[in-house]
Formats: C-alpha cells, structure tokens, sequence
C-alpha cells in the first residue's frame, strides 16, 4: 500500500509539489506539540511540586502553631489568680485539693485537652495516682527556661490506660495492608501521639513549685486533621475536583486523616493504611522531606512528607501534605487535547490551500504534458494561449515556439540526411578501398615486427651470454695463476705431473679462447676494430665453436670445406656474426624442414661455407647472408 502511495506521488508533479509543501508543516507541528508537551509536562509539574512543598510549609506552621495554642490556654488557667493561689496553697500546705480538681475538671471540659494534671517539681502527680512516671524532663526543662513549652510525646497503652482507659482503647487502631507498603508484622497500633504542653508555676519567690501540664491526642482527632485541611487547602486553592488531604502519621501508620479509603467513599477515611515503601526509606529512615508525586492509599498524589520529631529528638511519625494527580493530568491532558484538535484544523486547512493553489499552478503543466505526450507520439499539436498570464504562461509559448522550430529543424535534418546517405555511400566505396591497402600494410607490420622480435631475442642472448662469459673469465685467470705458481712451488716435484699442468693450461686458454669469441659474438661493438688481415679459415673454426651445442643439440652434422689459402682483409668480428647469422637460419630451416628435406638442409649449409672458404682476394670483403 506505502509502496503504491510512493509510487504515484514520485511519478506525478502535483503530488510531489503537495508533499513538499505539507511536509513541513506535518514535520514542524508535532516537534512543536512534543516540545509544548515536554515543556508544559516539565513546567506543570515543576509547579505543583512547588505548591505541594508550600501546602506542606504551611501546614507545618499549623501543627506547631496549634501546640503554641494549647499553651496559650494552659497558660491562661495556669496565670488566673484562683488557679495560683489554690495551687501555692497546695504545694505548701499541703491544703484541700478538691478545689484544684474541679478547676483541672472545668479545663479539660471547656478545652480540647484530652487530659490534665498539675506536677510539682520533681515531676509526680499532686492531685492524681500517675506518681512520678509521667514527667517528661526535657519538656519540663524548657518549660522553666522558657516559661512553658509545648512539644510532640509518644504514649505507650499502659501509659495511656493509666492516665484514662478512654484514651487507651481510641488509640487501638488495626493496621491495614495496603498496596506498595512494606509488610508489617505488627497487626494493630495501640501508641497514641500527644501534643503535650508543660507550663511553670512560680511562687513569689521565683522558684519553680510545680507545672501544669496539658496533652491533646492526635490519634483519631479528626477536628484537628480537618482544620489543618481548611487552612492549607481552602476554597480555590486547587483545580475542580480535585482533592486536598492532610494525615498525621504514627510512624509509617495514619492514625489522623482526611484522606478517603476510595474516591467513590469520601467519607470513609483511611486510618490505620500505611505509607508506601519509597516514602517510608526517604522520610523515616533518612529522615529527608518527599516532594514528588507518591502512591497514597489507592491513587496517585503530589505529595510532601517531613518527619515528626518527637521531644527527644527521636523521629516518631510524619506530617503530609497533597492532592490529587488525576484532575492535574485531565486539566493538562485537555489542554494538549485542545493544541491537537488546533493543530488538526491548521493542517486540514493548509491542506485545503495547497489543494486549491496546486490545481491552479499544475493545471496549465497537466496541459502542457499532455502536449509533450502527443508530440513525442508523432502528432502536430500546440499548447495555444491558456487562461493565465504568468511565468507558466510564457513558458507555454516559448514551448510553442520551441515545437515549430524542432519541426523546421526536423525537415531540414530530413534533407540533410538524404544527401548524406549518398555522401556515404561514395565514401564507403572509398573506405574499402582503403582497408585492402591497410590490410596489405598490416600484414608487412606483422613481418616486420617478427623480424624486430627475433633481434631482440638475439640482442637479450647476446647480453645474457656477455654476462655469463665475464664470470667464467674471472675464474680462468685464478687457475692459470694459481697453476703457475704450483708448478713453481713445485720445483724438481712437480716434473712427473708436468704434462698434465700443461693439458690443464691448454684446456684453460681453450675456455679462454671460447669466451673471448663469446664476448666477440655478444659485444660487438666493443671489439669492432679496422679492417685487418685474417685467416678465414680460423675464423670459420672459431664460429664452429660458438654453435657446435646447436647443431649437436638438434644432431645437424655441419661438414667444412676449408680451402682459402691466403688471409683476406676485413673485420672478423663482423664476418663470424655473419657466419653465426648463416648457420642459425640453416639450423632452424633443417628444423622446420627436417621431416620433408633433412639432406638438402645440410648441402644448403655447406654450400654457404663452401663458397666463403673459396675467397682469394686480400681485398676487403662485405659478406650477406
């Protein structure tokens, strides 16, 4: 199907033309909504991570602004001058403290405190059974140096069973599983997490006789959780349905929320979940803040978490802060929906222009092609004036023109190729004429190349045999030395082998004298002198030896008929190479005619030295072969 689409959009102008003029903007537009979306995802998020660390400021400001409040009120009743008086009386004393209760009774009524007591110094409970194991140390420390303190306490059950078996069984919270959460082995939370204050009472003296101390559980105080939702995710602080929580945590448990178990049941909160596995490494183990999007009960949300530290500086829980991701996505999801739907409309619409503008520009080449196809079929048509009066338009008429000029040029070519063809025609007869003689030529070349080949194998033989000769000289001359002093170290001892030092001398001079005509034969040149008397005869014998291993290589018996009786002038360098010419061409003649007339090669042969021996002249002698 692609491969079709390919092919009818090259083999057409229009289509191409349409494509390179979309192509842009189909290639631009979704670079430019990817980088809109990577832009936007980046920038988006970027923001709601910065919201979610200020929602989580704020309602770190809330937490302890609410620890500073129940102070406050602690402090009020601590400073009223009925609550003084009764608790000096009581301190030193030791008067009625029934008066004193009642007071403590109407505070814990009155107040959000879910518990009250009066300590003295060391710490033990003045109008209760608790005794002394309730004093928290480093509270009560601040407290006198800071005149009240107020900070978060981790109460065990028994702790809370003592103080009121009420607030034992609301802290006894089931753990529930919950997904991307650590397994716990423990099934049930029975801890409670306190607000706790501490206030000191002074006597006139300025000493500390007691402190007032006042504790708020966090456990299931769902008034509180919610008053930190509403002042940190008021009206419009977030897009449409989306949903702001605020939890409290005890440890990795919520034991105070607001977020919903499911989205379908906002009413059904989700205490005793726990905390997903990455937040709990991060926040509880490392004690570092999460600001990123988290997995919270059943959905995602931009979430905050920051460690609760407790009044010994011991991490005991976290405080988080988030929202909904989901209504976040759909807002940014629509927005890119919106920019996808925009730029559907840009291309269908640029689409549409191209279209309209390209049967306005193509219609007059369609025109025009469709001419070219007639014309290339033989036909006599033009384009004619078409409707428009631009660059296509002259063009048009510049075609035109181009048309009836190629059709003069054709006749014209018509009439010239008739006159060449009879011009051919005389030239062809010419040309045959003209091969028969190069032929001809040719076949001299050929001849003459064979000769220039066989010289050139003669000249490549003649250098080879030069070399080959010096080596044989240098040795020849080391034996004749080395022989002669032999002889004469020799002395008287060497007579009986003295003719045998001769035989080896005359043998040595024979290689000499067969080199020496070598080199005659391969050098030329360097041995040519002026022309001088010679013994023909000995001229003849020392070219005997130079080809005497041709003819026994090829069994040619070579017979003498030696009858010059008197030296002749000439060059007898020149004359042996002409007698070596002679007997080559007769030995290679035998060879090829050995099979028909092996006798008539050989009287050929003597006949040519029969007729060189005969020579009586002492004149100079030019001999051919």
């Amino acid at each position: 199907m692609f491969r079709r689409l390919y092919q009818r959009v090259a083999s057409n102008l229009r289509y191409r033309l349409l494509a390179l003029v979309l192509f842009p903007i189909l290639l631009v537009m979704p670079v430019v909504i990817g980088m809109a979306y990577l832009w936007s995802n980046e920038v988006s998020y970027r923001q709601l991570l910065m919201k979610v660390n200020t929602d989580l400021a704020v309602a770190h400001d809330a937490f302890e602004r609410s620890q500073q409040g129940y102070l406050h009120q602690l402090s009020l009743v601590a400073e009223s001058s009925l609550f003084q008086q009764a608790a000096q009386a009581l301190f030193s004393a030791r008067a009625d403290a029934r008066p004193l209760r009642a007071q403590l009774a109407r505070l814990q009524q009155r107040s959000e405190f879910d518990f009250v007591y009066l300590l003295d110094a060391e710490g033990c409970d003045r109008l209760g059974s608790l005794g002394c194991d309730m004093n928290r140390h480093p509270l009560m420390t601040r407290a006198r140096l800071e005149n009240g303190s107020a900070g978060v306490a981790l109460f065990s059950n028994p702790e809370l069973r003592r103080i009121d078996p009420a607030l034992a069984a609301a802290v006894d919270l089931p753990i529930q599983d919950t997904p991307r959460a650590l397994p716990q082995i423990r099934k049930t939370e029975d801890r409670g997490m306190v607000l706790l204050s501490y206030y000191p009472l002074w006597d006139s003296e300025g000493v500390v006789r007691g402190y007032l101390s006042g504790g708020v559980l966090v456990n299931g105080n769902f008034d509180f959780v919610d008053a930190l939702k509403q002042l940190v995710y008021g009206q419009g602080s977030l897009v449409e349905d989306s949903l702001g929580t605020v939890t409290v945590f005890l440890h990795n448990v919520r034991i105070n929320t607001n977020v919903p178990r499911r989205l379908d049941s906002p009413s059904q909160r989700a205490i005793g979940t726990l905390v997903s596995q990455e937040v709990h490494e991060q926040v509880l183990e490392r004690g570092e803040k999460w600001i990123d999007r988290a997995f919270v009960v059943s959905e995602w949300y931009i979430s905050a978490y920051e460690p609760i530290i407790d009044i010994y500086g011991q991490r005991i829980g976290m405080l988080y802060a988030g929202f909904l991701e989901a209504p976040f996505k759909e807002s940014y999801f629509q927005a890119l929906r919106w920019l996808a739907t925009l730029f559907v409309l840009v291309t269908l619409l640029s689409v549409g222009l191209a279209v309209v503008g390209a049967k306005s520009i193509f219609k007059p080449i369609e025109v025009m092609a469709r001419v070219m196809r007639q014309v290339r079929y033989g036909q006599e048509v033009r384009i004619g004036p078409l409707d428009t009066h631009d660059e296509l338009s002259m063009l048009a008429l510049q075609f035109d023109a181009m048309l009836d000029q190629l059709s003069a040029q054709q006749q014209q070519i018509q009439a010239d190729a008739d006159q060449l063809e009879l011009k051919v025609n005389e030239r062809t007869e010419q040309l045959q004429q003209r091969t028969i003689d190069l032929q001809q030529n040719l076949d001299l070349l050929t001849r003459t190349r064979q000769q220039l080949v066989a010289k050139e194998k003669l000249a490549a033989i003649g250098e080879l045999t030069a070399g080959i000769a010096h080596e044989i000289n240098n040795p020849t001359a080391v034996i004749l030395g080395n022989l002669d002093l032999m002889m004469i170290e020799l002395g008287e001892a060497g007579v009986p082998v003295k003719r045998d030092a001769a035989l080896i001398v005359e043998q040595v001079y024979r290689i000499r004298a067969i080199i020496t005509n070598l080199l005659q034969y391969s050098r030329p040149g360097d041995y040519s002198t002026e022309l001088s008397l010679m013994d023909p005869n000995q001229v003849i014998k020392d070219t005997l030896v130079l080809v005497r291993h041709d003819l026994a290589r090829k069994s040619i018996r070579l017979q003498l008929d030696l009858r010059a009786s008197r030296p002749l002038r000439s060059n007898p360098q020149q004359l042996q190479q002409v007698l070596i010419n002679l007997i080559v061409n007769a030995v290679n003649a035998i060879a090829v005619q050995s099979s028909l007339l092996p006798t008539q090669g050989a009287l050929m042969v003597s006949r040519h030295w029969t007729l060189l021996s005969r020579s009586k002249s002492s004149k100079a002698c030019n001999v051919y072969p």
